[in-house]
Formats: C-alpha cells, structure tokens, sequence
C-alpha cells in the first residue's frame, strides 16, 4: 500500500463509511480510500479484532480510521451509526454499501428466515444506510453513494434466489436514487462484481465457472475497490451517477 505522505490525496479529509469493512471488498475498500486520503469508518457487525486489524493497518501507513460497530439491516443501529460518525468525524462524504450474507440453497429448500435474512442485510441495509446518510449530504449539497450489487443481480445464479433479488433490488433502488439526489451534488452508482476471491466465495471456485469468466481467473478484492476509488473520488466521477460498473472478467457483457 502506498504511503500517504506520496499519494496524490485525492479524497483529502473526505469522511467515508464503509460497510462490513472488516473483511474482503470492504476491507480493500478501507485501504483504498484511506491511501487517498479519507477519513475512514470500518463498519462492521461481530468481527470486532477484524475491524481493529484494518483501523492498525491505515493507521500504520499515516490514515485517519475508526471502527464501528453496527447491524446495518437495524434502523436504531444505523442511526447510530452515522451519529457516532459525525460525533467523532463532523461530516459523511462518501458511503459504501458493501456489507452482505448469503445463504445459499436451491428454492425449493430455501427457509424464509433465509429469504429474508439476505434481503434484510443486503437491500434493507442499503437503503437504511444511504437515507440516513442522505440527509446530511443534501445539507452539505454534495456526496458520493456506492452501492455494491453483484452480476448475480444482473443473470441469476442457481442457488441464489434470495441473494439475486436483493442485489438486483440494488441496482433498481440505485437509479432510483441517484435521480432523487442529483440535482444537490450527489452522485449514486453501483459496482457489480463478479466471482472475486473473497471468504465468501471461497467455497464456489471450480474450474467450470472459470469458463463463463473471459478473463479466465477470479478477481482481486483490490480490483473491485479500485473502481469504487475512481467513483469517490470528485473531480474524476463529478458527472457520473445512476450507472452500474461491472468488474467482473467479463462475464456480463451488456
């Protein structure tokens, strides 16, 4: 990771909260934005030595970062939250919804607390965040909103039904948004990743999904933050909003 004292600072004492930053995208997330310059808050749900490790790394390397706990599919915790944010932090610039669960099973054997426990986090919590958030940023007349949805939403996957509607409910509530806030500064994208290397995939690499990636390997957490970056970031995205960017091999090609 780069340095602060030689990065080129671009989200220079921006305030980003990042969800179910401990671990995976979140984390790279985390590291990325603070080598940028960003003041982070590292969300997390139980995983509180994880959340800790990520503070101690962008601390290391001269960033500014805390740690938070907080259910993201809970309004009072949300609430909460973004309060302790401001308490601690003055301001929230930039969201990432990233935090998310599966559970994965064909529909005929999905549970309903498994139906909802997926929808709950992983589309309930984007929009308890990004409303809590979204008042302070009309105030502020600017704001950046990255949600993370995933291919998965865009072509289905077998097994995934509960975790496929909520990310495909992310890109809706994503354009939907994006048009409500526009005209006081504030930009709303989401990023789809495909099969990245992550705990949460690791259970699903084979060979034959190999086949429907073009690229011919999975992605690097890394890979999908850089992207995530390049939308915090102001004068780079300023004219960009309501749109999904895919970082995925090439396996969805619209």
């Amino acid at each position: 990771m780069e340095d602060l004292q030689t990065s080129s600072r671009r989200l220079h004492d921006r305030v980003a909260i990042i969800t179910g930053a401990s671990r995976g995208i979140g984390r790279a997330t985390a590291l990325a934005l603070a080598a940028e310059g960003a003041k982070v808050v590292v969300n997390y749900a139980s995983s509180s030595s994880a959340a800790e490790e990520v503070v101690a790394a962008i601390t290391d390397m001269g960033g500014n970062a805390i740690a938070l706990q907080a259910d993201v599919s809970k309004a009072d915790q949300v609430d909460a939250l973004v309060n302790q944010t401001l308490e601690k932090l003055s301001r929230v610039d930039i969201l990432v919804n990233n935090a998310g669960i599966t559970r994965d099973t064909l529909l005929l054997r999905m549970k309903p607390e498994d139906w909802q426990a997926v929808i709950d986090l992983n589309l309930t919590g984007v929009f308890l965040c990004t409303r809590a958030v979204s008042k302070i940023m009309l105030k502020q007349k600017s704001g950046r909103i990255i949600n993370i949805t995933s291919v998965a939403g865009q072509m289905g996957n077998p097994g995934q039904a509960n975790y496929s509607a909520a990310k495909a409910g992310v890109i809706g509530f994503t354009k939907t948004v994006a048009k409500e806030l526009a005209t006081r500064g504030i930009t709303v994208n989401a990023v789809a990743p495909g099969f990245i290397a992550t705990d949460m995939t690791s259970g699903l690499k084979s060979d034959e999904i190999l086949k429907y990636i073009p690229l011919g390997r999975y992605g690097e957490p890394e890979e999908v933050a850089g992207m995530i970056r390049f939308l915090a970031a102001d004068a780079a995205a300023a004219y960009i909003t309501g749109q999904v960017f895919n970082v995925d091999g090439g396996m969805v090609m619209a």
